[in-house]
């Protein structure tokens, strides 16, 4: 199953949401676990080397001759059990529909738990990462309640199966406001808390992951 991660504006902790379900999906699942970064900063995330040569934008913007197979070249792995698809640098040429909904059949056929990150979802159907948002069996708008958020959440082009709620202090929307204008669920609750952002710092996130973070998070997947 592919879980896609997906946030209505820039900041609100989408790629250190996917990081962590990545790991927390690969300690539990005799597989491992896969996370698709369509976004580019899942290696810093976790701790780990950008890495050099092809990657996702290469494979999207490939000729039909380059099928789902030629995906397996470009995993890495990132941390025990968990292989990592990089974005791989700027795309070469303007990525097909047919190659973003490709990219999602072949994830959704992996017998791995899948993590997408997919970045802020836009309005262009033919982004990978709506397409992804879309077509996950599990589709997260990682979401801080502010007031600009919820209301680009709203506006967004799709809704989300679940909502993981990154709360901060002092905020006055809560998750009873999240859950009645977005009409989902708010599957976790993460707290901004001082571990999760040295976690991330020092690049320890991949070993050990925060008990607070790994906690909401068991809910959410």
């Amino acid at each position: 199953m592919v879980v896609a991660c997906w946030s209505p504006k820039g900041g609100c902790g989408t790629t250190v949401v996917t990081a962590a379900l990545g790991v927390l999906l690969a300690g539990g699942s005799p597989s491992g676990a896969l996370v698709a970064d369509l976004c580019g900063d899942v290696p810093t995330v976790l701790g780990a080397a950008d890495g050099e040569g092809p990657g996702l934008a290469q494979w999207l913007t490939a000729g039909p001759d380059v099928d789902a197979d030629a995906l397996t070249r470009l995993e890495r792995t990132v941390a025990p059990g968990l292989g990592l698809l990089g974005w791989g640098g700027p795309a070469a040429g303007r990525i097909e529909t047919s190659r973003a909904d490709a990219l999602a059949a072949a994830l959704s056929a992996d017998p791995r738990p899948v993590v997408a990150d997919c970045g802020v979802v836009g309005g262009h159907r033919d982004e990978p990462a709506t397409t992804m948002a879309a077509a996950a069996g599990l589709s997260l708008l990682v979401l801080r309640p502010c007031y600009l958020a919820l209301r680009r959440a709203i506006a967004a082009p799709l809704r989300p199966s679940g909502v993981v709620l990154v709360n901060e202090p002092g905020r006055v929307l809560g998750r009873s406001d999240v859950e009645d204008l977005l009409g989902v669920p708010v599957r976790a609750e993460i707290d901004v808390e001082p571990s999760v952002a040295r976690a991330v710092d020092a690049g320890l996130l991949a070993g050990r992951l925060p008990k607070g973070l790994e906690r909401a998070l068991r809910a959410a997947a």
